[in-house]
């Protein structure tokens, strides 16, 4: 199953990012577009691994400290188009230790440089230049999802995998 360590968004922020994705494509810009259900912001990409419990155990172990997370900037991997994150110590920290404590564990993970991201179109194109207008949104982060990625009727699906402790 592939796995991934994920904030879950607020219904605040998905409205904030689908705005400017609406906004985007009548700006004429092509490619494919995250559904409002799929946005998050992903802190560790598992990937095929058939032990979740291990992994749920893991964020069990590491405390996650309560911050706020504001949409601030827009970038770009190569033709892959994303709205950033306000800087912030806390979440830094909390994906360092969640990262060395999955590492402890055995548990692989993609080990890229953390760039807080959340993608908004993958494969993007435009025949013209455009503007990205990122609307201000910010939301309270108090839980971290371990989730899982899952292809039905040729559509990519998110879901969070729940644990009865």
């Amino acid at each position: 199953m592939r796995l991934f360590v994920a904030i879950r968004l607020s219904d605040e922020m998905k409205n904030a990012l689908v705005a400017c994705m609406h906004d985007l494509k009548k700006q004429g810009v092509e490619g494919s577009y995250v559904p409002a259900r799929n946005l998050h912001l992903t802190l560790a990409f598992i990937g095929e691994y058939d032990d979740p419990a291990r992994v749920k155990n893991v964020l069990a172990d590491v405390p996650l400290p309560e911050f706020r997370l504001a949409l601030s900037e827009k970038g770009n991997f190569g033709n892959l188009l994303w709205a950033g994150v306000k800087g912030n110590q806390k979440l830094k920290s909390y994906v360092k230790d969640l990262r060395g404590a999955l590492k402890k564990e055995g548990i692989p993970f993609d080990e890229d440089k953390f760039v807080p991201h959340i993608t908004l179109i993958r494969r993007v194109s435009a025949r013209k230049p455009y503007q990205v207008h990122l609307p201000k949104a910010e939301m309270a982060v108090k839980k971290v999802s371990l989730m899982k990625s899952e292809m039905k009727n040729g559509k990519t699906e998110y879901r969070e995998i729940q644990f009865e402790f």
